[in-house]
């Protein structure tokens, strides 16, 4: 089969027969990697509850004001090996070593916990009804302990899993089902993100749908009456029923029914993306699969907590790094003499200006010469905003404060003053707003941020597509977990310096 690319809208998407460059040469099949992974947690377990044991006997018996415990030993060794094999029954009881669940999310971190706790309830009530005599210090050390390592556990297969995945290993053959708009957004969605580890092999369109490979974006094998025959033929991992399918209630249940000897896996996408999973509630009834979505939240990302965080955190780092910010002022300054404050009209909240402060990190002239390099380059077709990679107007001591992104510093102060959050959307230039259409003004919603889901995602690596939607996402899906997550991931991205320029 020769090879071709479909040419669409955003990045483009390979037809069957196009090498990924992140595929494997060898496909061991979803199912194959699924025993692997599960392999591995379970292994890892066992590993990590003897060493949460050990743990816990030496912790105890370095507790000299307890006293010394005769036969402590022994009794430790014949009750680890009970509460161990316990442990572990209740963590793949409760979906600990689910393979599904690792790749994303906190499912498999909530069950971890379930289970834990669960076997702390059932081991105490084992040991108060029988009267067994243990130790309470290793008790309480070991159900620590372990859980902790329980967790990192979880948290290591999860970025091992998500980087082969990426570099092309433990990847599923998938078959979309589905009109093609739909199937489109699907795929440009999963070429994307490459850690999910799903490769579209084509789609199936339905029966009214007049066959358009180029709007699809990858290859359109045929429609739904030969859905069974193209699942037999191409062999997917998985299948998956998006919008826009042609099969009833019935007509559903009863593909469904045919798959099941086929062995294949079936994945239901309902017509909605970019929703975060703590808005949405499935909830069977009567048997129908209801999906309960809550609202958008940008109203809650302007409530009166958010804003009391960002005025606490912002006075508090601006206490802790005034020597930082004198240092850097004098560094600024010795560089050419010149002002150490670069200050600019940004938006703010529905669409409000504000001056915006960073450290200078251009030379003097840098907005004089903007509109000649404007015509030389723009950041990856990138039509609104405007950033170089080797922006010849960067002084030398510009180029660390970006990399470290130590010239944001001074945009504490509009936080504290009221014009910004901490976290949020890129603060706009007004000439970018002007170029904004009716989505792009979503992210005018709330107050703009030092950091936000764009700067932990790439930075200025990022596309303005992508800009767009990991802001709409953020206004879209605001929680305060979410923030505290991204204050989290900012330190990452700073200290990798990728994308900062």
């Amino acid at each position: 089969m020769s090879q071709q690319v479909v040419k669409v809208a955003g990045p483009p998407i390979p037809l069957v027969g196009t090498p990924r460059p992140v595929r494997s040469t060898v496909r061991r099949g979803s199912r194959a990697d699924d025993r692997l992974v599960t392999g591995v947690l379970v292994l890892a377990d066992a590993v990590v509850i003897v060493l949460a044991c050990l743990v816990a006997l030496a912790i105890r018996q370095n507790l000299g004001f307890l006293g010394d415990a005769p036969g402590l030993t022994g009794t430790v060794v014949r009750s680890s090996l009970v509460i161990g094999a316990g442990w572990m029954l209740a963590i793949v009881v409760c979906g600990g070593t689910n393979p599904r669940l690792v790749s994303s999310g906190a499912e498999i971190y909530r069950n971890v916990m379930t289970a834990s706790v669960g076997a702390v309830g059932l081991v105490g009530a084992t040991l108060f009804l029988a009267d067994i005599q243990l130790s309470r210090p290793f008790f309480g050390t070991l159900f620590l302990v372990g859980t902790v390592l329980l967790l990192l556990v979880r948290f290591s297969v999860r970025r091992v899993v998500n980087r082969a995945r990426t570099r092309g290993l433990l990847r599923s053959q998938m078959l979309v089902v589905g009109a093609t708009g739909h199937v489109r957004g699907i795929a440009r969605t999963l070429a994307r993100e490459t850690w999910l580890g799903y490769d579209v092999v084509g789609a199936v369109t339905p029966l009214h749908e007049q066959v358009d490979a180029e709007q699809a974006g990858v290859p359109v094998l045929g429609d739904e009456s030969h859905l069974l025959s193209l699942v037999r033929d191409q062999e997917p991992d998985v299948v998956l029923f998006t919008a826009g399918s042609s099969a009833s209630a019935e007509e559903f249940r009863r593909i469904a029914w045919d798959l099941e000897e086929l062995d294949v896996d079936v994945i239901v996408v309902p017509g909605v993306s970019e929703i975060s999973g703590d808005r949405i509630r499935m909830r069977p009834v009567a048997g129908l699969p209801l999906v309960h979505m809550d609202l958008p939240r940008a109203r809650k990302a302007l409530r009166w907590t958010k804003r009391a965080f960002d005025v606490a955190a912002s006075a508090a780092l601006l206490l802790v790094f005034s020597p930082v910010l004198a240092a850097i002022a004098l560094s600024v300054w010795w560089g050419d003499r010149g002002g150490v404050i670069f200050r600019q009209e940004r938006v703010g909240r529905t669409g409000e200006g504000f001056e915006f402060l960073k450290f200078r990190s251009m030379v003097l002239d840098a907005e004089a010469r903007l509109a000649e390099l404007e015509k030389l380059e723009r950041d990856k077709g990138n039509t609104v905003l405007f950033k170089m990679a080797d922006d010849p107007r960067v002084t030398r001591v510009g180029k660390v404060l970006r990399r470290y992104s130590l010239d944001e510093l001074p945009q504490l102060w509009n936080v504290l003053r009221g014009d910004m959050s901490l976290v949020g959307p890129r603060p706009a230039l007004p000439r970018e707003v002007s170029g904004y259409d009716e989505d792009a003004n979503r992210r005018l919603a709330v107050r703009p941020g030092i950091t936000g889901l764009w700067q932990v995602s790439g930075r200025s690596d990022l596309s303005w597509e992508d800009t767009v939607r990991l802001d709409l996402f953020y206004v879209d899906n605001w929680s305060f977990t979410q923030d505290l997550l991204i204050l989290v991931r900012t330190f990452r991205a700073v200290l990798a310096s990728r994308g900062a320029y």
